[in-house]
């Protein structure tokens, strides 16, 4: 992290102004005792100097701090969630550039977190009072309503911490070469290190098919029972699930404790959802996935056979090679349902996600659902003129009975076009002169003058109706 941060300024004063008062100490005392100048200092609080090797060294060791605490969040990131909440329209009229909302971010990031905090709830109000589903609003009317949804904060939480976890993706890592050595970890070998680590028995259960039953532990008798008719890919990850709530349930906690969330649900969600990245990490070794997917040039399929997972898993381990100093390709990962919710999305890129409303129909991932589970590859460029090579397929996930229900999603994966010729996905494609699709964040947010398939005009524009013309869109706009 620290070799990462010299090569990255880090604008951090908010971060030092708060450590200093923290300790009580005015600025000379405090400079003094890391040995700068007070007007070094001060220039370092205001963001008018950035936080050097040195200085953060020294700061780690006279108040005996990690240096991951002085990195630097995602400002893009922020910038772009900040872009969207401003164009919502009770801020009609406001037109921020980006360099003030670049300048809010870095001089008070607690600022521009709660100012999405409450937006949020402004947004979650309105929702509430236009609910018509009448048993959520019965089992949640006597409770109050929080600033964030539980799996609105964790998404949140995850997307801006880049969706990478170091400790516990060594600690998968260091799990899977000492007990699988090179070979993948499959249900059966799984399965023996639970009964010889644990003494717990894997059995399977047949269900009614309605059920939603995948996984449960029963503590008593010391069996994972796992359901009858899943897949391998699915059956391994499970138990490796199930590992990570065992194993490493100390990580976990304090990862969920740092986030300071709101609602004990979050919490519970966010310990879920680091059991799972847990077992992503174990299935797929960082190291040797990094090696595998440099080598087949992120080809999902094979890596797929190589590693025993499926295309999503290894869609959504993409995403998370951001290991200091180890990084893979920077890639998105989306997963839709036929309604376009966006069910999971993670980002080391700087693409962006809507995060309220419908996202952009020309994206390929909508696309998918026609594709019969062929993988499509679209050039898209977004509208701060980056370009990206988006990949999107669809897949089913069945019950394990004729009488189940199956289950519909689009996975999308992308990365810019920049990373194109490390992707095998571009290879039947002639990057300089490949067609490419304007797509937007969504069509509220959107200046696209002449998209054909636009669902409402930009909030921030006025509207000029002309009754002599028509054209695909009923409207034009300043």
């Amino acid at each position: 992290m620290l070799h990462n941060g010299m090569r990255q300024k880090l604008f951090v004063g908010p971060k030092i102004r708060q450590l200093r008062e923290g300790t009580g100490l005015n600025q000379l005392t405090f400079a003094e005792r890391v040995g700068i100048s007070a007007s070094y200092l001060n220039q370092i609080e205001n963001n008018q100097r950035p936080l050097t090797a040195p200085v953060m060294l020294a700061l780690a060791q006279t108040f005996q701090l990690d240096v991951n605490s002085f990195a630097s969040e995602d400002t893009e990131k922020i910038v772009s969630d900040l872009r969207e909440a401003i164009a919502d329209p009770v801020f009609a009229g406001l037109v921020p550039n980006g360099q003030d909302l670049k300048t809010i971010v870095s001089s008070a990031p607690w600022f521009a977190h709660a100012f999405l905090n409450l937006h949020t709830a402004f947004r979650r109000t309105g929702e509430r009072l236009h609910a018509i589903d009448e048993v959520y609003a019965s089992d949640r009317e006597e409770r109050p309503m929080s600033v964030l949804l539980p799996y609105e904060e964790v998404r949140d939480f995850l997307h801006y911490r880049s969706n990478y976890f170091e400790r516990l993706d060594e600690a998968a890592e260091d799990l899977a070469e000492q007990t699988f050595g090179l070979v993948a970890a499959r249900p059966d070998t799984l399965a023996s290190y639970l009964f010889k680590s644990h003494a717990i028995r894997i059995e399977t259960r047949g269900v009614d098919p309605s059920s939603r039953f995948m996984r449960e532990l029963d503590r008593k008798a010391k069996v994972l029972w796992i359901r009858e008719g899943i897949d391998a890919a699915s059956a391994s990850f499970l138990m490796a699930q199930q590992i990570a709530l065992l194993e490493q349930s100390d990580e976990i906690e304090a990862i969920v404790a740092s986030a300071a969330f709101r609602s004990q649900d979050a919490e519970a969600i966010t310990r879920l959802a680091l059991a799972n990245y847990y077992a992503g990490a174990l299935l797929m070794p960082y190291d040797r996935f990094l090696d595998a997917a440099q080598k087949t040039r992120y080809d999902a399929e094979r890596l797929c056979y190589m590693f025993g997972t499926s295309f999503e898993q290894v869609g959504h381990r993409f995403s998370t090679l951001q290991k200091p100093n180890a990084k893979g390709v920077p890639f998105y990962f989306v997963r839709f349902d036929r309604a376009g919710n966006i069910i999971k999305r993670h980002s080391s890129t700087r693409f962006q996600f809507a995060r309220f409303g419908g996202t952009c129909p020309l994206w390929n991932v909508h696309e998918a659902f026609e594709a019969g589970g062929r993988t499509i590859v679209q050039i898209a460029e977004m509208p701060d003129s980056v370009r990206y090579l988006c990949i999107a397929r669809a897949v089913t996930k069945t019950g394990g009975s004729h009488l189940a229900p199956a289950r519909h999603y689009a996975l999308g994966i992308g990365c810019e076009v920049a990373h194109a010729s490390q992707v095998v996905y571009a290879d039947h494609l002639e990057l300089k002169t490949a067609p490419v699709t304007p797509i937007g964040v969504s069509c509220r947010i959107c200046e696209r003058h002449e998209c054909p398939q636009r669902a409402v005009p930009p909030i921030d524009r006025a509207l000029m109706v002309d009754p002599d013309r028509r054209d695909f869109v009923p409207y034009k706009f300043a």
